[in-house]
């Protein structure tokens, strides 16, 4: 496994590297406003029915004579008066305006639209007996984010990192322009699926690619710094929520700047690691000579020869490319176990993490200030992740990271409903516990899976996520039932999927593996050996013409 040397030799972090993970990184800022950007495009104001087409108000004495009230004394969303009720108004519900025969709103909607002039609800009244198709948009947004995932995440192991890239770039600036232009809901439902799609493969392929062009020892580092690109985002979105309230203008203000970064990614260089992965020498040749170029290393670049390369990677060049299969995680038992594994940490963690993130209103505060508040928590919590991952390693940041999440929205659903300061901050502590899980599991997978099929590894774990994205909101339908309920098996399920994190291996300081011979040589503590005994046996780097002639 000479390939980190080879690395090293081309400059190792030279200007390349930052120059190119910053500009991959860049778009993350956004992918954040993308997730739970229906936090606000889709927030629900406060509401009542309009009165009927042949209500005279001046006549029945006001608006008020036509909508009853609930049992706190607050105005019906859902209801009015079949005929204006008369006498005084009563406020809390009282026998006069809590009498008279009611029937649903047939003639629309009036809404608050002091805090959101208009949003997808306002727009489509998806309020009432249509209330559930706003949970409908966001649930399709996350199907897409699964079929993404399955599709791209294959796609990426077969065409390459960058192509792949290209192409999300492109159809995420596309779907999310038209998202907000969507003439209909059924529109706007298809774009954002569309969307979800590429943007579950930007999250994999940006990790990815910055992964396989960075030294080992900096992998941790490229990791933290794409979850605090993120978490910046989530204060990005709240600014702009607050500073653009309609929703088709915030949509288009997310969406139009991937154009931009869909035109600066053709200068990005494809992984030399994929490419070599791939048998295709010539290329992995040119992407390293490119790279030594650009780090200033001209001179250790021309040493580089299809010899030096053939003889310092043979285990690369003997991978076959028809392994790069989805199947192929349940065919190899080495490859299972990581997939089972890995499946149910990426599971519990978006499920309990889109669980808090995606009912900001049900805090009961400004929902800008929360959102600001769940994006500070993540700066610390994947601050003492990073050193916890660089210090003892990814299983115990993964382990610990899941296990005070569970526990911290287990104990939120014992404090009683009123103490609200109490079950905002476990609420807000639980949810940088699961952001850094999920810091965590995206360079620990990366790390896990080999280069043959990582990326299809990482799909296929992204698919879960999914899954459990798509899961919580059917979870939260049990407050019905009792409020603390979705609580518990929120806490749950992450709890139970720290478990698993003992029978997978560590990975800090070792080498990326490439094939599956090399996890199994890494479970028995072999790799590192024998990346040592391959360093001492490498081809070395022939000299260029001029040091041959003496120039």
């Amino acid at each position: 496994m000479a390939f980190n040397d080879l690395l090293k030799q081309v400059g190792g972090v030279g200007r390349f590297q930052q120059i190119q993970v910053t500009l991959v990184i860049l778009p993350v800022l956004l992918m954040a406003s993308h997730n739970t950007l229906q936090n606000f495009t889709a927030a629900i104001p406060t509401h009542h029915c309009r009165a009927p087409a042949h209500a005279n108000l001046s006549k029945d004495g006001g608006l008020e004579a036509w909508l009853p009230r609930d049992q706190r004394g607050r105005r019906e969303s859902c209801l009015h008066f079949t005929f204006p009720q008369s006498g005084p108004p009563f406020p809390n519900g009282t026998e006069a305006n809590s009498t008279g025969a009611t029937e649903p709103c047939t003639n629309g909607w009036i809404y608050d639209n002091s805090t959101f002039p208009s949003t997808i609800v306002t727009e489509w009244d998806l309020v009432c007996s249509h209330r559930a198709l706003r949970q409908l948009a966001q649930s399709l947004y996350m199907v897409g984010v699964l079929l993404g995932a399955m599709m791209f995440g294959y796609l990426a192991d077969r065409l390459g990192r960058r192509k792949v890239l290209i192409l999300n770039y492109l159809q995420t600036a596309v779907s999310g322009t038209c998202a907000a232009f969507a003439p209909n809901f059924p529109a706007y439902c298809a774009f954002r699926l569309l969307s979800g799609m590429s943007l579950a493969s930007i999250s994999l392929n940006c990790m990815t690619l910055s992964v396989e062009w960075m030294p080992i020892h900096t992998r941790a580092y490229v990791g933290t710094l794409t979850g605090y690109v993120y978490s910046l985002g989530q204060f990005l979105l709240a600014g702009m929520a607050y500073a653009v309230p309609h929703w088709r203008h915030l949509q288009l203000l997310v969406s139009v700047p991937f154009f931009a970064v869909f035109i600066y990614s053709w200068f990005f260089i494809e992984s030399a690691r994929w490419y070599s992965s791939s048998g295709r020498l010539d290329l992995t040749l040119k992407a390293l000579q490119r790279v030594a170029q650009i780090n200033g290393k001209q001179e250790e670049g021309a040493k580089l020869s299809m010899e030096v390369l053939q003889a310092n990677l043979q285990k690369e060049l003997t991978v076959g490319k028809g392994q790069a299969s989805a199947t192929e995680l349940l065919r190899c038992p080495a490859l299972r176990r990581l997939f089972l594994c890995l499946s149910m940490l990426w599971f519990a963690t978006s499920f309990a993490y889109y669980g808090l993130v995606m009912d900001l209103q049900g805090f009961g505060v400004s929902m800008y200030l929360i959102q600001v508040i769940f994006g500070a928590v993540d700066l610390p919590a994947k601050l003492v992740c990073f050193l916890i991952i660089n210090s003892l390693g990814r299983r115990p940041a993964q382990m610990a990271s899941l296990l005070l999440a569970g526990i911290c929205i287990l104990v939120n659903g014992v404090v009683p409903q009123d103490q609200s300061i109490v079950r905002t901050s476990f609420a807000v502590l639980g949810k940088g516990c699961l952001a850094a899980s999920f810091n965590c599991i995206f360079l620990y997978t990366g790390e896990l899976y080999p280069t043959m099929i990582r990326q299809t590894g990482m799909g296929m774990g992204s698919t879960m996520a999914r899954v459990g994205s798509i899961v919580s909101p059917l979870v939260s339908m049990t407050a019905e039932l009792y409020p603390s309920v979705p609580l518990f098996i929120f806490g749950a399920v992450p709890v139970a999927a720290s478990t698993v994190t003992a029978l997978l291996p560590e990975t800090l300081g070792q080498p990326l593996p490439d094939t599956v011979q090399d996890l199994d040589s890494r479970r028995k503590g072999k790799l590192r050996r024998q990346q040592q005994e391959q360093q001492k046996h490498m081809v070395p780097l022939r000299a260029s013409a001029q040091e041959k002639t003496g120039l």
